[in-house]
């Protein structure tokens, strides 16, 4: 089973991870999630993950409201303190964080810098193409391959 460095390496080819401040306004940060086509901002202060602000924050903790989202800042509706992992833990420990906590993506830490961010699609993915490659060399084994 992999660990969340193996994912990462994986994905670094193709993400960049946006961050957003926390006393940038909560337009910024959505403007920047429209922009990248992301679902949640880590939340980076003074270099250290402080929060992770997602479309889920916005939706329940800014329009459900009647907040405006110009004067709001990211801070008053991230979620905090953020759930986070190490790049030494499995894959079968992340999926169980996410599905416990309710979470879709997970921030990757590593003696506080922020390393990469996860999101349950990239964990189902990963889970998929593990099977994948067990069903194939349980055929070979059974065929004597």
């Amino acid at each position: 089973m992999k660990n969340v460095e193996q994912i990462l390496k994986a994905k670094s080819q193709h993400q960049t991870v946006y961050t957003i401040g926390p006393n940038d306004s909560v337009l910024e940060a959505l403007k920047l999630l429209a922009e990248k086509n992301v679902g949640a901002l880590p939340v980076v202060e003074n270099d250290q993950v402080v929060g992770i602000v997602s479309e889920r924050d916005y939706a329940r903790k800014l329009v459900l409201k009647g907040r405006s989202s110009a004067a709001t800042p990211v801070r008053e509706i991230m979620s905090s303190p953020v759930v986070t992992v190490e790049p030494k833990q499995n894959l079968e420990y992340c999926m169980n964080l996410m599905t416990n906590r309710h979470l879709r993506h997970l921030p990757v830490v590593d003696n506080g810098e922020l390393l990469g961010l996860l999101s349950i699609g990239d964990l189902v993915k990963e889970t998929i193409a593990e099977q994948a490659s067990l069903i194939l060399q349980l055929e070979q084994y059974i065929r004597g391959e």
